[in-house]
Parts: C-alpha cells; structure tokens; sequence
C-alpha cells in the first residue's frame, strides 16, 4: 500500500492515469431522464464535488447517494454511476442490485473486488482504478473519471481541463505545499480543539472532504456547517470564545454569500475566536483538484505533530470486522429456520 504522503508527493500520477485510461460510454443526455452518482466515503466525496461543478450547467438532475438506498424514481432512463475502490462496499454493491432491478444505465468504477467480477459477469461499462492506494487517496483518480464522465455527456472538452491542472500541478506543487503549511502554522497551537468549517454551496463538498481527512488522518472531530444556511440556525450558537478552529471557504462569485462570511469573520473574532478565512477569487475547474490537494497536505501536518497514524484507520477497520461477523450471523440463522 503506497503511504498517504507519497501519493500526494505523486499526485500528478493520477490525471495522466485519468487521460490515458478513460473510455468513451457514448451516452447521450436525450438517452436519460436523471443522474446517480453513488459511493462512501473518498469515491462518495468525489460524486459530491462533480455534482457541485455541474449544479448550474446540466440540464438533467443529478442525485449522489451514499447509503444502501437508491431512489425510488430511477428507472431504464436513469445513468447509475457507482463507484467503489475496493469493489466491495456493501452499500454501493446494494445500489448496484437495485439499479439493475430497475434496467437503469449503469457504469461501473473499482480497482477490483465483487463490482469488478459483476461488471465482468454482466458486461458493463467498466474502468478500472490501479491497486495499492489508500482509498481516500484516489481522489484525482475518482474525481477526475467522473468530470470525463459527465463532460462527455455535456459535451465539454474536459480531457483539455485535466490536462491543464495536471500542467499547473507540475509547476506549483511548492506554492500548493508552502500554503498548506501557512495555513497548518495557524491552527498549530490549537489542534486539541475541534474544527468547524463554513462553506458556500460550491465549496461544500471541498470542506466536507477536509473535515473528512482532518477525522481519517489526525483523529480530529471536524464538521461542516454550510452558508447561507448556517445563518439561519448555526450563526446563535456562536456567543463569546469558543473551543473551536474556524476554517472559512467561501468565492467572491455571489456577492450576497460573501457578505455573510465577512459578518462572520468579524463577528468570531470579535470574541477572540481562531479564524482563518481562504477566499478563493472564482469557482473553477482547477480549484477542485489544487485546493484539496493543498488542504489534504494540511491533515498530513497535522497528523505528523499529533503522532497520528496516516495509514491506519482503527476504528472503522474494527467496524468492518463487526458487521462481517453480524452477516455470517445472519445467515447462520437464516440456515436454521430452513
């Protein structure tokens, strides 16, 4: 398994990976009625953020799930996009089950695992992901495949995009390591305390990456508040100084939301709260890949000063275990009443 630090060192692998390895699916959008992106965790993440790219552009809907659950509206008109490193997260192999109940469009993304023999046994669309990352660490890989995938649909030139930021990786990969740890140095007297982080709806998907690096590589609680929304609940909780590290994402794209982050800012720091605030001037297609890449280092650092384990992930292993044991329970009962 590569470690986490060495992937990112290695990033840039993962766009020439995306151009070279992509294959066209040749649907066309009058073929569909809807758009599902499915997956957990860093393939559901992903989903998220190209969901967020194409909010205001694409013609047809497009839902993300990550649960077991797929919509009851999906149907022979439906594109399924699952997607699922390991091949065989439950709930992404549940959605599978129902979306082909239901004859729906189905494209298939793993790196192996139960998905790939499905997609092999039944003859889908298939790209294959390479083995030996971490999971999380496919991020370029997952993200960027789906951007193809949509692209196509819309008829955008995203391959020409994807070559771009690959370029301004090459060139920037300093720049990019040198701001995380500016914005790593800031928070650096106060990591025992949680981290909150505030978004605008492009940027959403973005922090809610960060918080889940910050919760997978440093152990730290993290959680996601978005804006405007917060202003309407969230913003009475925040009276005096508080526990708390404030991470501000937010463009200068609508005027309106970037009125309420400046409120904000003041208002926090009227009370001596630790606020750091990353104003990006546009939403655009690079800032999808740069900035995570800039904020998954921030995680790195912070677990490097914590003594936290980057590729171990204890817990969440342990409850992997838990419910392997649960189902040959139930299927152990299940033999007993026959």
């Amino acid at each position: 398994m590569m470690p986490y630090a060495e992937s990112l060192h290695n990033f840039t692998q993962q766009f020439d990976y995306v151009l070279e390895q992509y294959k066209e699916h040749g649907i066309s959008m009058n073929q569909i009625d809807n758009i599902v992106l499915g997956g957990l965790g860093g393939s559901g993440i992903t989903a998220e953020i190209a969901k967020s790219w194409y909010f205001t552009s694409c013609p047809k809907p497009i839902e993300t799930v990550h649960n077991y659950t797929l919509p009851a509206y999906i149907n022979e008109r439906s594109l399924v996009v699952l997607n699922s490193y390991s091949g065989n997260t439950e709930e992404t192999l549940e959605m599978y089950e129902q979306a082909k109940a239901k004859n729906s469009i189905i494209l298939l993304i793993a790196s192996g695992g139960k998905l790939a023999e499905i997609a092999k046994q039944d003859q889908r669309y298939f790209i294959e992901m390479p083995t030996g990352y971490q999971p999380r660490m496919t991020y370029g890989m997952g993200l960027g495949f789906l951007l193809m995938i949509l692209g196509e649909l819309m008829g955008d030139d995203t391959r020409s995009e994807l070559e771009k930021s690959r370029d301004r990786f090459a060139s920037e990969k300093e720049s990019q390591i040198e701001s995380a740890g500016q914005i790593f140095n800031y928070f650096a007297s106060s990591l025992n305390q949680k981290f909150v982080i505030l978004a605008d709806n492009n940027y959403l998907p973005l922090a809610t990456r960060f918080a889940q690096q910050v919760n997978e590589n440093a152990k730290l609680e993290a959680f996601v508040h978005p804006i405007p929304e917060a202003n309407h609940n969230v913003l009475e909780s925040y009276t005096n100084r508080l526990p708390t590290n404030f991470l501000m994402i937010f463009s200068e794209d609508h005027q309106r939301v970037a009125a309420r982050f400046d409120f904000l800012i003041s208002h926090l720091e009227m009370e001596n709260n630790k606020v750091m605030p990353l104003v990006i001037p546009s939403f655009s297609f690079h800032s999808l890949f740069d900035l995570t890449y800039r904020l998954d280092w921030v995680s790195v650092m912070m677990a490097e000063e914590l003594g936290a384990n980057l590729d171990e992930v204890p817990i969440i292993m342990n409850l992997k275990g838990f419910l392997a044991d649960l189902e040959i329970i139930e299927e152990a009962a299940e033999e007993e009443d026959e």
